[in-house]
């Protein structure tokens, strides 16, 4: 078993990314399927309206908090080496920057910026609700799998 400074990182890393993996996870089966049941013109402003607040600092601490400490663990784990745990250590930490951080960067975030152009009740933000809905929640599924992995990685370098 893994200990000193790498046993609460690694409690650090499953917590944070568990904790994300949740929020993921509440979106796709919860957040998102409540949008699609709307009107589209609805939808759209209320997700814009989530989008909107999610810039703002109590989710933004938590999700990069959680990639701040991920990036902690890859290098602490890269410069000392520890005897136990290193390999999950890395995988963790490379699932949850590649697959939720990395995939909210590329696929989710501009995707967003795009919705946040279209005006709700526009005949063009109609239109496109529907592939946004799709397109945005499978790559938000992909960021609650590799956000849950990366947790359980966390959680195997503790075993």
């Amino acid at each position: 078993m893994i200990e000193g400074p790498y046993l609460v990182l690694a409690v650090l890393g499953v917590l944070a990314t568990g904790l994300m993996a949740g929020v993921f996870c509440a979106f796709s089966v919860l957040v998102m399927r409540g949008l699609a049941a709307l009107p589209p013109a609805q939808g759209v402003a209320a997700m814009n309206a989530i989008n909107r607040a999610a810039m703002r600092p109590a989710f933004m601490v938590v999700f990069g908090g959680a990639a701040l400490a991920c990036v902690v663990i890859a290098v602490v784990t890269f410069v000392m080496w520890p005897d136990e745990g290193t390999v999950e250590l890395l995988v963790g930490s490379g699932l949850y920057l590649a697959g939720a951080f990395g995939v909210t960067v590329v696929a989710n975030v501009p995707r967003n910026d795009a919705l946040l152009r279209l005006e709700a009740g526009s005949p063009e933000a109609v239109r496109s609700w529907p592939s946004y809905l799709r397109e945005w929640t499978r790559w938000n599924h992909l960021r609650a799998l590799a956000s849950a992995a990366a947790a359980l990685a966390y959680l195997l370098a503790l075993v």
